[in-house]
């Protein structure tokens, strides 16, 4: 069972730093740790996490090894606030799930047009490039 998540989140990112800025300060039900992806904080605590694919999308792990990416993981971390875990129950329903999908999907176009000029060699920069992995929905650990 689950009782703290981490969201690994790209540093470099304005729109991800946003999100963790907000998310952050949301009250929450389950505490989570912002750790920004691929640091060696990252590497330390999830050794064998594919980090280079942290740096293109979300990923939520729970205390307990199970990993989240994509919209499972924008779920997750709604899941984890007072405010919004109704919402992310709702949207974690097979019917609802693709509106995640889509917010998602929406967060990345949106990140990947905030993110023209940015430097090569890590982050953002290697996803626009298509670097990255497909998603991982749900892994249990």
């Amino acid at each position: 069972m689950t009782t703290a998540l981490y969201v690994l989140y790209d540093a470099s990112c304005p729109l991800c730093s946003r999100f963790r800025d907000w998310l952050g300060a949301q009250r929450t039900l389950v505490p989570l740790r912002l750790v920004p992806a691929a640091s060696a904080q990252a590497r330390e605590l999830f050794p064998t996490l594919d980090h280079a694919a942290t740096l293109c999308d979300i990923t939520v792990v729970g205390d307990d090894g199970s990993v989240w990416t994509g919209e499972h993981a924008w779920v997750m971390c709604l899941w984890a606030t007072r405010r919004f875990r109704p919402m992310a129950e709702r949207l974690a329903r097979p019917a609802w799930l693709p509106l995640a999908r889509g917010a998602a999907a929406s967060a990345a176009g949106l990140r990947h047009l905030l993110t023209t000029g940015a430097p090569q060699g890590g982050g953002y920069a290697d996803c626009r490039a298509g670097a990255c992995s497909p998603n991982v929905a749900h892994q249990q650990g």
